[in-house]
């Protein structure tokens, strides 16, 4: 089982950043759709962001985070990148990232019930 590796959570304050990282430990990330995803108690998980890491401008944000959050790779880290910014209280969550199950095609866009192997995640606070 393939689980990517995520860190970089913490607690801010609301208009503050952080940049959350995920290095899968057993698969190379280049030519992946790679997806960032954030949950909380209670609630079902939602994508947040998703990067298809074979190039070309394939990228999605969730309109929640369109124009606060950047998804970024570094294929020589092996790494996909999540940096917050100008965060607000609702972006309190787990975040976790995962990648697409290769058998699916089409537009990389985070949703949730194709992709997997979750890691453990990592947890943002966000104050106000």
């Amino acid at each position: 089982q393939v689980q990517p590796v995520e860190s970089g959570g913490g607690s801010v304050q609301a208009g503050g950043s952080l940049r959350l990282s995920c290095t899968p430990s057993k698969y190379a990330i280049s030519n992946r759709c790679v997806g960032w995803f954030r949950q909380v108690p209670g609630n079902e998980r939602e994508g947040v962001a998703s990067l298809w890491t074979g190039g070309g401008p394939n990228i999605y944000y969730a309109d929640s985070v369109k124009g606060r959050f950047t998804i970024s790779q570094d294929n020589a880290k092996n790494t996909v990148y999540l940096r917050l910014d100008n965060v607000v209280p609702e972006d309190t969550a787990m975040y976790y990232c995962a990648a697409r199950d290769t058998r699916y095609g089409g537009p990389c866009r985070p949703l949730v019930p194709v992709f997997g192997d979750w890691g453990q995640g990592t947890q943002v606070t966000v104050s106000s």
